[in-house]
């Protein structure tokens, strides 16, 4: 390997790196403490996300932990971008996403990545974004479940970002990639939505 592709190789992992630890920051758990005395690991779903700080925390603060986990995933993307275009913004968004789920900081445990995933969307495909949005908002809506939201939403982002808003391969990649993480980590929602355990957005207020 020339002396140039070891450097694209170590500025690439570095990158990776940062992002990564960029996406740990358990933001929810921070605000949740600080603001609303809750720890979030020990109340409503357990959950390091914002859904969870709005059922324990209020809206306030659930709207403050939702900004600072949109804007890891805006940052990953534009960190990635500045520094080398398609390629390095995907892997970028590839590892903040994983540190959203699996903390360093939390014994490599975490939330479930939705609203990271947003912020890269947002950054790297507005109008997928949009679309992605939309679909979100219509299916908690309609059926006031955020984990059936997040999963439909999830689903339609691989589909739209290879047929109907064409994107480079390196986003069509690290669109399956993401689909496969934030399902995984909804598994257990899934189970609950079949048995119709699963809480509805109004449940516990």
């Amino acid at each position: 390997m020339s002396e140039g592709g070891e450097d694209s190789v170590i500025k690439a992992l570095f990158l990776m790196a940062l992002c990564y630890l960029i996406g740990s920051i358990p933001f929810s758990l921070i605000f949740g403490m600080a603001l609303g005395k809750v720890d979030i690991r020990t109340r409503g779903s357990g959950n390091i996300g914002a859904t969870n700080v709005l059922r324990t925390s209020g809206i306030a603060v659930a709207l403050l932990a939702l900004a600072a986990d949109l804007c890891k995933g805006l940052a990953a993307a534009w960190i990635g971008t500045a520094a080398g275009g398609p390629v390095l913004a995907a892997l970028c968004a590839a590892a903040v996403i994983t540190g959203h789920c699996y903390s360093i900081f939390l014994n490599f445990k975490g939330g479930k990545g939705v609203a990271t995933a947003a912020g890269i969307i947002a950054f790297l495909m507005p109008n997928v974004f949009v679309v992605v949005l939309i679909i979100f908002i219509s299916m908690v809506t309609i059926t006031r479940y955020v984990s059936m939201g997040s999963v439909i939403g999830a689903i339609s982002f691989p589909l739209l970002t290879a047929f109907v808003f064409p994107q480079p391969l390196p986003y069509i990649i690290m669109s399956i990639y993401m689909i496969a993480l934030v399902l995984y980590r909804h598994k257990d929602n899934l189970i609950r939505l079949k048995d119709g355990k699963e809480s509805k957005i109004t449940d516990r207020f």
